[in-house]
């Protein structure tokens, strides 16, 4: 499906688009429609082994694990992404009855990028943390062991960061920790270079 030209998509506009997409995911930041592009095989690997480790330690609690395809609107702004991971502790509140926009995070992973890393640190931060329900960000590097994390402190953020394959990041928002070996396991640094 062609991308309409608007200078300005509205929200309604953006999901009637995206919903109709078949070939591409599409964010809308700020009013202006962003191509998801594909990812390389260590972002993959590290998405798929972030959700299995959430999976795993939340699949007896009242909290589910997306991995990719599940958009977050930020309503502050009509901000929509796709976020690699999302979990959502509690009863999903979802835009509508299409079931495929969730509105109450708990906690959302982005896996850096080079040609997403910019806007994961700074413009999705900036929106993200206008959501009332989300308590922790990370962002999960894919050159290097390391894992940084914003975490809602009261009324401010608090930030952190593991680095290296022996360390663990605890998560208490959502009981969990995330063990560096495992977010890595089968990564190969330097090969999608």
């Amino acid at each position: 499906m062609a991308l309409p030209k608007l200078d300005r998509w509205s929200g309604a506009e953006y999901l009637a688009f995206e919903r109709e997409s078949v070939d591409a995911k599409h964010e809308l930041i700020n009013g202006e429609i962003v191509a998801m592009v594909g990812a390389s095989r260590a972002h993959n690997i590290i998405t798929h082994n972030v959700s299995v480790q959430f999976g795993i330690q939340l699949r007896e609690r009242d909290c589910e694990v997306y991995a990719a395809d599940m958009r977050v609107q930020v309503e502050a702004d009509a901000t929509y992404t796709y976020p690699d991971v999302v979990v959502v502790c509690g009863e999903p509140q979802l835009l509508d009855k299409h079931f495929d926009t969730l509105l109450n995070p708990t906690v959302l992973v982005e896996v850096l990028s080079p040609s997403t890393e910019l806007k994961d640190r700074r413009q999705k931060l900036a929106q993200y943390k206008a959501i009332a329900s989300l308590q922790d960000y990370l962002l999960v590097s894919q050159d290097t062991p390391r894992i940084e994390r914003y975490k809602r402190q009261g009324s401010g953020w608090w930030y952190e960061d593991v680095v290296g394959l022996d360390g663990a990041l605890k998560i208490a928002s959502v009981d969990c920790e995330l063990a560096m070996s495992e977010v890595y396991r089968k990564v190969v640094f330097g090969e999608d270079d």
